[in-house]
């Protein structure tokens, strides 16, 4: 009987994220665990289908060996008794043997790199801010202390002899790999621990906190070292990087250091001239804009932007005048409108008006190019 695909196994895409992975396969494990089903042998089988899909494409080396070959990736040599190193190692063991350097046991192997995006409002990003995370990781054992070894007794591998790595003969070239038995320990577990089956790993959720510098933006990347990924047995975990996503803002857009946002102004204020308040991310402060002032007016507030978390330069904040058309007119408003426009009247209107006066120039000339 064929496999079913490990993704289908699980109800998933093929861009599922770890996270998803996760839910998938805990929700499967709850419905079709032994210790819930014990009478029922179909819920038991899927419950080993589950669990051996999980088990590959939780592991980012297995997944990405099976989206390229399928089952076939662990079959006749393949996966845990195959090929278990990097393309890297190969070609450096190749040129090692070679020019007579030697195989050694290759590079030691570390934990999986983890990525955690956290999400951070406008003024969190730009003050900074200490903040608690929860990060589903593999972490080391605690029954056995990570070794997974449920007695610390261990024995020789066979299959390497000890060395930790093995080597195929092609030709004229030699290849040394990681020993796909030990994992390059050169040493196998006797009893195996049953808290972890000998893997030294259980998952996890661990809660970390991180601080947040001041002036982090969109994409920044934060590093933890050693936060990552718990590594196989003797090795050292890999990292966590806390990627920043910031918010949309209500009031405030933020391009690089600067903020920008738009300052609503009646026509009248902006006719005459007005004192305004406006906002800033550290309280009001007042600006003053002059009479005749257009829409799309820019007025900079240095220093009231955002501090770089790199340069530590502080950026502007720029004001957008907006100038409003009223509505929700009372008679007596109308009234008074009607005869101020009335005033426009005559051929002085357009001394009031530049900016009419010139776009009805514009559209003459345009009509006078189309015309002739």
């Amino acid at each position: 009987m064929s496999k079913r695909d490990y993704y289908d196994v699980l109800g998933v895409a093929r861009t599922a994220s770890d996270e998803e992975l996760k839910k998938s396969f805990r929700r499967l494990a709850m419905k079709c665990h032994p210790d819930r089903c014990p009478d029922d042998p179909a819920a038991q089988e899927k419950f080993k289908e589950a669990k051996e899909a999980y088990e590959v494409l939780s592991d980012a080396r297995k997944r990405a060996m099976y989206d390229q070959h399928g089952h076939a990736a662990f079959e006749h040599g393949g996966g845990r008794n195959g090929f278990n190193g990097d393309v890297g190692d190969i070609f450096g063991d190749i040129f090692s043997d070679i020019f007579g350097m030697g195989g050694g046991r290759g590079r030691a192997r570390r934990g999986s790199d983890l990525r955690y995006l956290i999400e951070l409002d406008l003024e969190e990003a730009v003050f900074g801010i200490d903040k608690q995370i929860e990060v589903p990781t593999l972490v080391e054992c605690d029954s056995c202390e990570g070794s997974g070894s449920a007695d610390g007794k261990t024995s020789t591998c066979t299959t390497c002899r000890g060395q930790g790595r093995v080597r195929m003969q092609n030709g004229i070239f030699s290849i040394q790999q990681t020993c796909p038995h030990c994992g390059g320990a050169g040493k196998v577990v006797v009893n195996p621990c049953r808290e972890c089956r000998g893997e030294g790993r259980v998952h996890s959720e661990r809660t970390l906190s991180i601080k947040i510098p001041a002036g982090v933006d969109n994409g920044d990347r934060i590093r933890l070292s050693g936060q990552g990924e718990a590594g196989p047995s003797g090795t050292v975990p890999g990292d966590l990087y806390v990627e920043v996503r910031v918010r949309e803002h209500a009031i405030f857009q933020r391009e690089g250091d600067d903020l920008h946002c738009e300052i609503p102004v009646r026509f009248a204020q902006a006719a005459l001239g007005a004192d305004l308040k406006v906002p800033t991310l550290e309280g009001e402060t007042e600006i003053t804009i002059p009479p005749e002032t257009q829409t799309g007016k820019l007025f900079r507030l240095r220093g009231k932007g955002v501090k770089s978390v790199r340069s530590g330069r502080t950026g502007d904040l720029l004001c957008r005048i907006v100038v409003e058309t009223p509505v929700r007119l009372t008679g007596e408003q109308r009234e008074l409108l009607q005869q101020f426009e009335a005033t426009f009247a005559g051929e002085q209107a357009s001394a009031h008006s530049p900016r009419t006066s010139s776009w009805l120039d514009g559209v003459k000339r345009f009509w006078d190019r189309v015309t002739s």
